[in-house]
């Protein structure tokens, strides 16, 4: 059967600009309140500006970007009571993901996370809070793999990059500390094949993140 002819170029461009630009706005180079624009984007990254403006449109949609026909486009300001409202939500899609990925949890999957929470101890140690991040990341993104639900990490896929941000800008080593142990309990659940106490575990972590959230200033910046 022959191979339809569709575009193919345009697509991976507008990936590549999508994860540059979010990676530059969660990591603060792109500033709250910034203005954004296409063309000046597009030179930075050495594309041309479609793929750019697709990007920013799917940034959009994530809450990352702010654009107002005929006005401007922005990076949002940093909201923490939309940020918390996001990581309600989050919290609920990781609770899901470990209730339908504990039963299925491999010997590799427990490997895996346990290598992640190595990296996460290690980079907090560090004060490396792009690498802690990172690490968390990965060693949640196991149970989300393990769990199969697209829906379910689309919905995380477009609401953390948010709760990063802010994360982020007020990383606090003592909350990286306590979340290494906290990690360690999950694995341990998973290990065991423990629905509930995974399930409560990952409630936990999420619950002490919205905590420290709750101490962050309302104003936005």
């Amino acid at each position: 059967m022959a191979t339809p002819l569709v575009p193919v170029g345009r697509v991976l461009l507008r990936d590549q600009a999508l994860a540059r630009i979010r990676t530059a706005i969660v990591g603060g180079e792109l500033a709250p309140g910034a203005v954004v624009k296409d063309a000046d984007l597009a030179a930075r990254l050495g594309l041309s500006v479609a793929p750019v403006r697709a990007a920013l449109a799917r940034l959009v949609d994530e809450g990352l970007v702010e654009a107002k026909p005929q006005s401007h486009t922005r990076v949002t300001p940093l909201r923490p009571r939309e940020v918390r409202d996001a990581a309600v939500v989050v919290r609920a899609m990781h609770e899901l993901a470990a209730r339908e990925a504990v039963p299925a949890t491999t010997g590799d999957d427990v490997t895996a996370m346990r290598a992640a929470n190595t990296r996460f101890a290690a980079a907090v140690a560090a004060g490396d809070v792009d690498a802690a991040l990172a690490a968390d990341d990965e060693l949640h993104a196991v149970l989300l793999a393990r769990a199969g639900n697209t829906a379910l990490t689309a919905t995380v896929d477009r609401l953390t990059p948010s709760i990063r941000r802010l994360e982020r800008a007020r990383f606090a080593a003592a909350h990286g500390r306590e979340s290494v142990v906290l990690h360690d309990r999950l694995i341990a659940a998973c290990a065991a094949g423990d629905v509930d106490d995974a399930v409560a575990t990952t409630t936990e972590i999420w619950t002490a993140l919205l905590s420290e959230l709750e101490e962050t200033d309302d104003q936005p910046r």
